[in-house]
């Protein structure tokens, strides 16, 4: 088969074609935005300066904070300006360039929600031995291999549709340029290849879930021993990642663990992980965390007394 390629751009149809609530969008997913970059800046700043913010449970959280506004950059910029213009392109290579960029830290978000799931699988079951186990050393090790498996992933992916060929329709029903929706337009049969693609996305979405899952099984069982209020306070802590995590993986599941088909619903599902999701972290991270809540405090003042100054 030639590999034959005539798409030197894409037309991407959006959330909607629609002109009234494509500016409802607009404005909703504007402040989404605004909230996603100032919120998870607000945390790595925080983590950064404070002193009593150094476990290596905030060590992730400031790496999670970074990761999600490097992957909404990716598509949100992009989905905002659309929904005001008539015409929606993006090039060949850009397309490509946002898969990948799309791919590589999509995917080292889901394998850092699961190295902080470890985290707190130790830190409860193994309170003793915590900060042997997972001492800096380790944080980094595992930071590294998050981003090194995020990195194989979109390789991977990338490779598997750079090498088809297109020569028409280019019309992606989508707001990003994603696999499915670019196998869908391919001049050749692309069963195979969905089939790969659904290993190497749904694979690894699913196994790190049943990571995720039984790691907070372990924590449920170790809990039965303690007391009500060490119990409470455990399950306080846990419940903030596992909002996340659901909110994160639930779309990512539905959307690549299945074969090469695109369903109306991939899009909303889409607008979960690529921005709801990196919006709300920032949220559910401090709300229900005193440490974090008190260290912004602290933050605050001290640049207010340096204003006064």
């Amino acid at each position: 088969m030639e590999n034959k390629n005539n798409v030197t751009e894409f037309i991407l149809h959006g959330l909607t074609q629609d002109k009234t609530v494509a500016k409802v969008f607009f404005s909703l997913l504007l402040v989404c935005y605004a909230t996603i970059i100032l919120g998870n800046l607000l945390i790595i700043i925080t983590v950064k300066t404070s002193e009593q913010l150094n476990s290596p449970m905030y060590f992730f959280l400031r790496y999670l904070s970074f990761v999600d506004i490097s992957y909404s950059t990716v598509t949100a910029p992009k989905l905002i300006y659309d929904l005001l213009v008539e015409k929606k392109t993006i090039s060949f290579v850009g397309c490509i360039a946002q898969l990948f960029v799309g791919h590589f830290f999509g995917c080292t978000e889901i394998f850092l929600l699961t190295m902080m799931a470890y985290d707190r699988c130790i830190a409860i079951c193994k309170p003793l031995h915590y900060t042997n186990i997972v001492n800096k050393h380790v944080c980094g090790w595992l930071v590294a291999a998050s981003w090194v498996g995020g990195f194989v992933h979109s390789v991977v992916q990338t490779l598997l549709v750079i090498q088809l060929p297109f020569c028409g329709p280019n019309e992606i029903d989508h707001y990003f340029c994603d696999v499915h929706p670019l196998l869908k337009l391919a001049c050749a049969d692309t069963y195979i290849i969905g089939v790969i693609v659904a290993a190497n996305s749904g694979v690894i979405s699913l196994s790190c879930f049943v990571v995720l899952v039984v790691s907070y099984a372990v924590i449920l069982v170790s809990l039965r021993t303690r007391s009500s209020e060490g119990r409470l306070k455990a399950l306080y802590t846990c419940t903030s990642h596992i909002t996340v995590v659901v909110l994160f993986f639930g779309p990512c599941i539905f959307i690549y663990m299945r074969p090469s088909t695109t369903f109306s619903a991939d899009k909303m599902a889409s607008v979960f992980y690529t921005i709801i999701t990196p919006m709300l972290n920032p949220l559910i991270y401090t709300l229900r965390n005193e440490d974090v809540k008190n260290a912004m405090k602290k933050l605050w003042s001290r640049k207010v007394k340096r204003s006064e100054k």
